[in-house]
Order: structure tokens, then sequence, then C-alpha cells
């Protein structure tokens, strides 16, 4: 990306958006920026999608069909990551190269044989657009066919455009370590913490012009794409989800909320275990530690012990809608009353830590497989190898936050929005 041009951008933009109606409480998506400006950067071009069902406008409407319509664009082709373009794809489960029902656009799949675009599949294509909404946690797979999309761009000098969306988890929260040598994956593809308080459009913007594009290896050398970021207009940093004034479409089934989006670096390491139930497969995944095993008000009282900076917890017990032979869970719902002042990415290490405490057998490090995968979504063995060994927080805290500095320093000179 050249910088240059996407503060030039930035500058059209903002001394255009001053004779618009538009509400000033409200935050307004790439899609509808670029709408907006009758497509002007598309026209004349032959243009990709790579979307899903999280890129509607605020009117709902689909990116898909927004495109498909616009008599100024030249949609030719469609990017399916996982879940499918259109949603119809359950969470692990292989997308297939298909034709979409309602425009008859190819369907090519990023999330079956092949995750990365192949040159058959970009033949006819000018410009890819990217447009998925984000939860702004490393271990999820869309930023990562993003990064496998501007590789294959670049490699065929095709021009990839990002239509910025709201990072739910704000502009300031940046927690947990880089990724090791040896950890880089489809679930680790980047050199960056595990929470970097970016939108897509900056994050694309820095791991294109910092070399960070290289790959699931993390050793293939990196490739920088000609990339253009149509920024939002009314987003700040300090801002949430719920502040934006935009509806809230699931970019993955246990993503339903602006609420799970939060939960999901906050329990989803602990849920790769599979000995809590974090609320997956009941009505609110992603909020919760639970087990049929656990008593509610010992462990609520522990947690409280701890006083975690901004966090809260309320007993629950529930039991899994999805599965009608579920026992009972029983255990904690978690809040962030003071959402600046948490550290979001640790609850489920002292969750973890205080379940241990109560019961001293449970060590799912020592119990449990899945070892490998834990790992990755980590970006690191350090977790396993010193967290591990006795379930005590202060054992990786100080490593866990290591790199957040150095990361925000860096990533500052891609910032689009104060």
């Amino acid at each position: 990306m050249r910088i240059r041009m996407m503060r030039h951008m930035i500058c059209w933009l903002a001394a255009a958006v001053a004779a618009m109606p538009l509400a000033s409480a409200q935050v307004y998506t790439g899609i509808e920026m670029l709408e907006r400006y009758g497509f002007e950067e598309l026209q004349g071009k032959r243009v990709g999608l790579v979307t899903n069902p999280s890129g509607v406008d605020r009117n709902l409407r689909s990116t898909i069909d927004i495109l498909y319509e616009a008599p100024e664009v030249n949609l030719v082709a469609l990017y399916g990551p996982e879940h499918g373009v259109r949603g119809d794809v359950y969470a692990g489960d292989h997308v297939a190269d298909s034709k979409d029902p309602k425009t008859g656009l190819p369907v090519y799949s990023l999330y079956g044989a092949t995750r990365q675009p192949t040159p058959k599949m970009l033949e006819g294509i000018d410009v890819m657009v990217y447009d998925i909404q984000d939860v702004g946690t490393r271990s999820y797979t869309f930023i990562s066919t993003l990064g496998l999309v501007m590789r294959a761009c670049a490699e065929k000098d095709i021009e990839v455009m990002v239509l910025d969306r709201p990072n739910p988890l704000g502009g300031l929260k940046v927690e947990g370590s880089y990724v090791d040598p040896g950890f880089f994956s489809f679930v680790s593809e980047f050199r960056i913490p595990y929470v970097y308080g970016l939108t897509v459009g900056e994050l694309a913007g820095l791991i294109n012009e910092e070399g960070l594009n290289c790959g699931q290896t993390g050793k293939e050398p990196p490739l920088k794409c000609r990339l253009t970021v149509i920024p939002m207009r009314g987003w700040h940093r300090d801002m949430l989800y719920k502040d934006t004034g935009l509806p809230w479409i699931l970019p993955s089934p246990n993503i339903p909320s602006e609420a799970s989006a939060i939960g999901y670096p906050s329990a989803g390491i602990a849920g790769e275990f599979g000995y809590l139930n974090i609320g997956v497969g009941y009505t609110i995944p992603f909020q919760t530690f639970a087990a049929d095993w656990i008593d509610a008000d010992a462990l609520k009282e522990r947690l409280d012990s701890y006083g975690l900076p901004g966090t809260a917890f309320r007993t629950i017990h529930y039991k899994p809608i999805s599965s009608p032979s579920a026992k009972m869970q029983h255990g904690v719902q978690f809040f962030y009353p003071d959402y600046e002042a948490a550290t979001i990415t640790l609850t489920q290490f002292y969750v973890m830590q205080a379940v241990h405490e109560l019961y001293p057998g449970r060590n799912p490090y020592k119990t449990l497989g899945r070892t490998r995968m834990l790992d990755i979504v980590c970006g690191t063995d350090y977790v396993r190898v010193n967290f591990g060994k006795r379930l005590k927080v202060e054992d990786i805290e100080s490593w866990w936050m290591k790199d957040v500095e150095d990361f925000k320093a860096l990533s500052e000179k891609y910032y689009l929005y104060r």
C-alpha cells in the first residue's frame, strides 16, 4: 500500500463529507462511503469480491448485491472464506466452488482445496475487494484470508481494496504476545499481538508495509500488493461496536453479537481444551465458563478474590441447547464494567487458575490433548510450558504482555482514525 495514496484518499473524503446530509453521531462503513462517491475507485475495472454475510450496509443490503446492481461496477466473481459468501457453511467445514444462486456469479472457495487464490481464480480480475466484519483477534481466519489474498494479488499485480469496518474491540485495546517462529498458521498468520487494536483496513496497511505478509509458515518472502483502503466516516479509536449505530451481523455462527466478539479473546483459548463450557452451544457463546462438576458459588467467590480490574462475574446455570443430552452446566458469566481497565485475554487464564485451585486434579494441560492447536492459537508454546505447570497467571502475565508497547508504537503509523 502506498501510504500517500491512503492519506490522499482520507483527505479527499474528509473534504467532501462536510456537505453530506449524514448524521454526525453515526459511523459509515467503507461500502457506504464507496457507494456515496459513485464507486469511483472501481469504475472501468473488473471486480472480484471477498465477503460474507457481515458485508452489509446499515440498511442490511449485501455488498454483493450493492456492487452487482451498481451500473458503474463490473462485478465478475465472488470468493468465499470460511462459512462461505452467503454464510451457509458451518465452522470448519470446507467451502466448495459454486455459482451464487442470486447473481449467477462464480464463487471460488478460499476455505477448501486452497486458502489462497490460485492464478486461475484471479484470471480476468483487475481489483479484489474485501469486505468482512473483523473481530479484532488474531486467531480468526478472515484476516488470514485477507493476507493470503494480498499475497496472491501481489504476485499478479492485482489491486486489493479493503472496505473498512469498525473493530468491535475498539482501537485502543492491545494484548498478547507476538507469534513466535515455528507457530505461524492459518489462525496465527501475522507477527502481531493476540488483540491488535486496528481496523481491518489499518491492519492491511501494516502487514503490507512492514513485511508481515509471509504466508502460513512465516518463512515465505513478504509480498507487497497495490493496496487501497476505503475508510469509514465517524469512527474513533475509543468506540466499541455498540457506539457505532450500525447493526451487528454475525461474521461467523458463534459470534452472534458484539458481546461475543469481546468474549472471543477472553474465553476462546480456554475453550480449546473442551473441559470448560464457554457458552458455545448455548445462547451466549464466549461469555461463560462452566462445567457439570463446578460449584458456581465457589468459583465466583474465588474469582472475586483476585480483584481483577474492570471485570465482574455472576453465577450461571444452564443446559446447552445444542445437545439435548447434555448435563446442566454450573459456573460464571463474565462482564467488563470498566472495559478500558480490564485485561480481557487474561480472564480465561484466571478462570483456569481458579478452577485448578478449587479442583487440583483439573489441570487440562496434563489430562487433555490438543496441545499443538493450543500452541498455534497462542502463537507460542511458552504459555503451555510455563502456565501449564501450576496454572498461575503470574507465571505468564509479564511475558504475555511484553510486546504490547512495541506494537502500539509500530501500529500508530498506520492509524486512519484518532
